[in-house]
């Protein structure tokens, strides 16, 4: 059995204060505090002060110790201010900077003699600060704003930086220390930095730079301004690194960035003698690179910049199109372009940076002027044509594709594509059988560019054209071992056929003109061989796309003339007799007028004057009379006669033009047909917009013939318009 212990309370034992306690606990406080503002606490014990203070927190004096200290620091803190006040010009900033640093000591201090109050007076009080910013607080009222203080104080902080900008040297660590005072009694904000610095800071520097800016515009150029601004926008960032809070760094940068660029950039890009045009046509990419950057500071510098260089390319660019010697000249033209091309090319990747609004834009103004010309699918055709045409002197096939890649580029600009398609076709064609190409591999490199670009459609057709001379090639070959094996030249001559397929080329149904007697022999043996070859194909001759190489005797020696079938025709009539008049020709060889004409130029003209006419003029009329030129000279055995330029004539351009818009009405009504049956139901202004869309890589349909189309549909009931609604067609199945 445990034994219980038994336990006595004793009644609690007062114990009397004496009542003078806080008051001499506090004295002796007040004495330390007042001693480690003096600088004077290496002979102060910090462990009875923290003691005192705590005792006296401990025993409910923590208002008296609180109060106490709030009143000292007031005290200590006006006789600092009086110093400060007294201080004169620059000793003024110093005596701020060293009165601030000697606070912020003294109140480490302070805080760990005081460090219990923290903990359990200001704790249990919301209303009260911590010792620390306490000090904060006091010092911020009763010295950084006080009102013999305050605007002095941002006054000679102002100036000093005005003296910085004006070229003059100041105390950058003076003013950093400065400025940090003024964020430190934020207190866990910057209200302070930036109501008494910053905002007006701000003010002052956008007025310094206004007045400064419209000074300097005024009297240099566009360039020498841009170096001054990007100078001056370095500086600002510097100083704010140097001696600001980096929150200031992007206000001060948008209030520079305005006064400097922003309010200037229409005059600066617009200056007459160094504005953004001005670079351009001088070609200052180094400028231009400046302006860029800067203007991409802003808002909207760098649209105003591309409406300009916009507006400049398509003005230029319009000159070149329009400029009548260039016209007389469609190589040099094209030309013209690709060097233009390459010159804006080489500004946006060195001064642009590759900008995409930059490059959309500058390929929007191309856009706009080569299509201002009608002629321009016809002229680049045929710059490529003088390109893939053999012996292009001092240019290897590696060149070429450089340059066809440089073309390709202004390809993409054409609006009409089917038109180029349509030239194209004919140039190949008269490369081909002529045996004219650089050779095959650079002329399926073309194709398969241009097909990367519009398609398989778009290059179909030449593709075709390609097969056909290689089944051609084999053709040849067999019908030469025809030849060979029955032993005998049943022909006479050496005969070369291409057989070409209706369809993939360019070939226009002409008359057959009167070939000699042995040429018709040799192309009906060639028939009959081919005919037993292919069962229900026929033949149809073009002997205006044919050449023939002819020996001729003159009175000096031989020649060899390489020339085309019409001229063949034409020449081999003087061996029967050595003049003709015009009519006689034209009635003996049956070639149609034009290319009669054409071709009696040719021979009878410049150096190559093989036949002689009775007039000096440069036109063929009905009444001229040819004779054979025995005394026709040259230095080479085997001479090229040229043909005059074929460039189209407006009849034939409007003959091509009249066959593009018959074909586009075809696609125009299939791309109508395939939309519809798709859709079944589609308001007309839906269906304008996706058969542009759709045809937009070939050609712009006319909204006009678009609309057309879609009538002439109707009446063939293909579609037929809503009887509730008559802007919406239905398909009919």
């Amino acid at each position: 059995m445990s034994k219980k212990t038994k336990i006595t309370i004793k009644p609690y034992r007062q114990v009397t204060m004496d009542p003078d306690y806080a008051d001499k606990t506090w004295k002796l406080l007040k004495r330390a505090i007042h001693e480690i503002h003096k600088q004077n606490a290496s002979g102060l014990s910090f462990e009875e002060l923290y003691r005192n203070a705590y005792n006296m927190v401990l025993h409910k004096y923590g208002d008296m110790l609180y109060d106490g200290l709030r009143q000292e620091l007031d005290t200590h803190l006006i006789e600092v201010s009086d110093l400060i006040v007294n201080a004169v010009d620059d000793d003024f900033l110093i005596e701020m900077n060293r009165a601030w640093g000697d606070h912020k000591i003294s109140m480490l201090m302070i805080r760990d003699i005081l460090m219990y109050m923290d903990r359990v007076y200001v704790q249990n009080n919301s209303d009260v600060a911590a010792v620390y910013d306490l000090g904060l607080h006091r010092f911020r009222e009763n010295i950084a704003r006080s009102p013999r203080i305050k605007d002095r104080l941002l006054k000679t902080l102002l100036s000093m930086i005005h003296n910085e900008r004006t070229s003059r040297q100041i105390n950058r660590g003076l003013i950093k220390n400065v400025t940090q005072m003024l964020v430190d009694l934020g207190i866990n904000s910057k209200t302070v930095y930036e109501e008494d610095f910053e905002k007006p800071f701000l003010e002052t520097s956008s007025n310094f730079y206004r007045q400064e800016s419209q000074e300097f515009i005024v009297s240099n150029s566009c360039s020498d301004y841009m170096k001054k601004a990007e100078v001056r926008i370095k500086e600002e960032l510097e100083r704010v690194n140097h001696y600001m809070d980096q929150s200031t760094e992007l206000k001060l940068k948008d209030v520079v960035e305005k006064e400097l660029i922003s309010t200037h950039m229409k005059t600066l890009v617009d200056m007459e003698q160094s504005g953004c045009i001005s670079m351009l046509r001088d070609n200052k990419v180094e400028d231009l690179r400046r302006m860029y950057m800067l203007f991409g500071r802003v808002a909207g510098g760098h649209a105003i910049m591309t409406e300009v260089m916009s507006r400049y390319i398509k003005e230029t660019g319009k000159a070149l199109i329009e400029d009548e010697e260039k016209q007389k000249d469609h190589l040099q033209l094209v030309q013209s372009l690709l060097e233009m091309k390459d010159k804006y090319d080489k500004v946006l990747s060195t001064a642009l940076g590759n900008d995409k609004m930059f490059s959309q834009s500058m390929n929007q103004a191309f856009e706009h002027f080569i299509n201002l010309n009608p002629k321009s699918s016809e002229y680049i055709s045929l710059f490529i044509d003088e390109k893939l045409k053999k012996g292009l002197k001092g240019v290897s096939e590696s060149e070429v594709d450089v340059i066809l890649d440089k073309v390709m580029m202004l390809f993409r600009f054409l609006q009409e594509k089917d038109v180029f398609e349509k030239y194209y076709k004919q140039h190949l064609a008269k490369r081909l059988l002529l045996g004219r190409s650089v050779s095959d591999d650079v002329e399926q490199n073309m194709i398969s560019k241009l097909k990367a670009e519009c398609g398989f459609q778009f290059t179909s057709k030449l593709v075709g054209m390609f097969t056909d001379m290689k089944l051609s090639a084999d053709t040849m070959e067999g019908f030469k071992n025809m030849l060979r094996e029955q032993g005998d030249n049943q022909i006479g001559l050496d005969l070369s056929v291409s057989v070409l397929t209706t369809g993939f080329w360019p070939t226009v149904t002409s008359p057959v003109c009167n070939l000699p007697a042995e040429v018709l022999r040799a192309c009906e043996v060639f028939k009959k061989f081919y005919l037993s070859k292919h069962n229900g194909r026929r033949l149809n001759w073009q002997t205006n796309m044919g050449s023939a190489d002819l020996k001729a005797t003159f009175a000096s020696k031989k020649h060899e003339l390489s020339v085309s079938t019409h001229q063949m025709v034409i020449l081999l009539l003087f061996n029967e007799r050595n003049e003709y008049s015009y009519k006689e020709l034209l009635e003996a060889t049956k070639i149609p007028v034009n290319d009669l004409k054409r071709n009696l130029i040719t021979l009878s003209a410049g150096k190559q004057k093989i036949l002689e006419k009775n007039n000096d003029e440069k036109k063929v009329e009905e009444s001229d009379v040819f004779s054979f030129n025995s005394n026709f000279k040259s230095k080479l055995f085997k001479i090229k006669i040229l043909t005059v330029a074929q460039k189209e004539t407006e009849p034939e351009r409007t003959e091509t033009r009249q066959k593009v818009d018959e074909e586009r009405k075809n696609m125009i009504e299939a791309a109508i047909v395939r939309i519809m049956k798709s859709r079944k139901t589609m308001e007309h202004s839906n269906l304008i917009s996706e058969v542009t869309q759709q045809l937009s890589s070939r050609f712009m349909p006319n909204p006009l013939v678009v609309k057309k189309r879609i009538e002439s549909l109707i009446e063939r009931d293909y579609l037929e318009r809503s009887t509730t609604d008559r802007k919406l067609y239905n398909y009919l199945a």
